[in-house]
């Protein structure tokens, strides 16, 4: 792997941040249906999914950044990117990062839309990608 000059403590501390939320995410994984759906319990789990989704993208702006002629502004661009620049898999990048970085596009700016069932869906099915993209960067650090 090229040498891209990283903050390895930079990238330390948000999969610090990203393991930390994907703990409370998992507790929250085993509410029932009607104690997720509590109002207080919805907002734990949207605060921390949108922690851990930042984190990611944290670390992605600041591999690609370190990239020569690499321009990536948007979310969804990084995602791309990444796969392009086989820093993960090009078909995890596609559909899952890609779909992270919607998702926490949905989180920030149509937060309004989003609905308990919804997210805990995604906390229940989703959460995984999260431990599969933090295995490809401890591979370039």
């Amino acid at each position: 792997m090229r040498d891209l000059k990283l903050d390895r403590e930079i990238i330390l501390e948000r999969f610090d941040i990203i393991q930390k939320s994907l703990n409370r995410l998992e507790k929250l994984k085993l509410l029932s249906k009607g104690k997720f759906f509590l109002d207080d319990n919805f907002a734990i789990a949207e605060h921390y999914l949108r922690y851990a989704l930042e984190a990611i993208f944290d670390i992605c702006a600041h591999i690609l950044a370190r990239i020569p002629g690499v321009k990536a502004d948007e979310y969804k661009e990084m995602a791309l990117e990444m796969g392009k620049q086989r820093l993960v898999p090009k078909e995890f990048a596609k559909k899952n990062l890609y779909e992270m970085a919607g998702y926490r596009n949905r989180l920030t700016h149509f937060y309004f839309e989003i609905k308990p069932d919804e997210m805990r869906k995604i906390i229940q099915e989703d959460s995984g990608d999260f431990k599969i993209f933090m295995k490809h960067i401890k591979k370039i650090l």
